[in-house]
């Protein structure tokens, strides 16, 4: 009896270290598993996070950067703004204009110095100041960049040239929506300003959905994800304007299906090929027109749509130019929001695109409105909103 007892004691111990050694050996096998998809996770993310971070920026005048050609004021922060000019010298001139560019531009795609008489530079004795936005050409970007923020730039490239205490603004397609910036922020400097073609940030709080909606679905799938990403995930617009996975924005491509009969005509003239697309572009996409989007259509501190007259008095004036074929900016929207502010001029141009301002003799018409108050232009309605 004692040596059965013996031995069934044995095979008990035997099979206490087999199950043992099993129960080591699943454990050993699901900790390694683990293991290997905890190290397959973190690369992955590691991946994702390299993919969609943009590379730093080509700061203009920087080892590795291209060279500063153009005169810079250095503003309070550090960073510089380009800038050139055009017509009578500042100390002789009557008027004095901040030209605020659109979107893949820079100052020296301004159309002041072709499309702007020279007879009515001299006569009402114009003096035009184009400047390259933060992050285009050879302006330092702004990572931190905001309405507010180029609204103030603005102000200080105004005080760092000697503009006097007021002066002009033209805001050109997103330097329009700019402007809507300047008129919150700055309206105390302003003496004027033609908002022409400007964007609209259909995240406005005040725009109705319905009227935004209908708006937004007149663009292009492509266009409506690449300002969706702007808004609500900015960290992935560098990404997302980058991939190959899906359609990009067309405007970064340069896709004429963007265009309106008009404006095709004027490109057709003038030539398709921006010659300073790589001017405007030098530092980084990111910093030029991935932060631009960014900026653009970025949850706003203030609406336009709440804005009060900055003229009371009637000395100075608000217009805002539009074609009724416009493709990038809606003219409903656009009509809407001019309905909700009676002091705006609003002039709609019949048949006219987004280049608005290169149709031969409109330049004039739109600085003799700002500036004069010659608003009975042949070509321009009153639009009853």
């Amino acid at each position: 009896m004692a040596g059965e007892e013996t031995e069934r004691e044995k095979k008990s111990a035997a099979s206490g270290r087999t199950h043992t050694r099993n129960n080591t050996q699943q454990s050993s096998s699901s900790g390694y598993l683990k293991t290997i998809l905890l190290v397959t996770f973190v690369g992955a993310l590691a991946w994702i996070y390299q993919t969609i971070q943009p590379p730093p920026a080509k700061l203009v005048g920087s080892p590795g950067g291209a060279t500063v050609t153009s005169p810079r004021i250095k503003l309070r922060d550090g960073r510089h703004l380009a800038y050139t000019e055009f017509g009578i010298p500042r100390d002789e001139a009557k008027f004095k204009i901040i030209y605020i560019h659109g979107f893949d531009s820079c100052m020296r795609d301004s159309h002041f110095a072709s499309f702007l008489s020279p007879a009515l530079v001299e006569e009402l004795r114009i003096h035009i100041v184009s400047f390259d936005r933060p992050g285009y050409g050879e302006s330092d970007p702004n990572l931190n960049g905001s309405p507010r923020s180029i609204a103030l730039d603005i102000e200080e490239l105004a005080d760092g040239l000697g503009l006097g205490p007021k002066f002009y603004l033209f805001g050109l397609s997103m330097g329009g929506e700019i402007t809507w910036a300047c008129l919150n922020y700055i309206p105390h400097r302003l003496a004027g300003a033609a908002l022409v073609a400007p964007a609209i940030n259909y995240w406005w709080r005040n725009l109705p959905g319905d009227v935004t909606r209908e708006a937004f679905s007149l663009m292009h799938p492509a266009d409506q994800w690449s300002l969706r990403v702007a808004h609500y995930a900015p960290w992935l617009t560098y990404w997302w304007n980058t991939q190959k996975w899906f359609p990009v924005s067309n405007v970064i491509a340069g896709n004429p299906i963007i265009f309106s009969r008009q404006d095709m005509e004027i490109l057709s003239k003038l030539g398709f090929v921006n010659p300073n697309q790589a001017y405007i572009r030098q530092q980084g996409e990111y910093v030029s027109l991935h932060r631009d989007l960014n900026v653009g259509f970025s949850s706003w501190e203030f609406d336009p749509l709440d804005l009060q007259n900055p003229f009371p008095n009637n000395n100075g004036s608000v217009h805002v130019w539009n074609g009724d074929e416009d493709k990038f900016v809606p003219v409903k929207l656009q009509r809407y929001i001019v309905s909700k502010l009676p002091w705006i001029r609003y002039h709609e141009i019949s048949g006219s695109g987004h280049l608005l301002p290169f149709v031969e003799g409109m330049t004039d018409k739109i600085i003799k409105s700002l500036l004069v108050g010659k608003e009975k232009v042949s070509e321009s309605r009153e639009a009853s909103v």
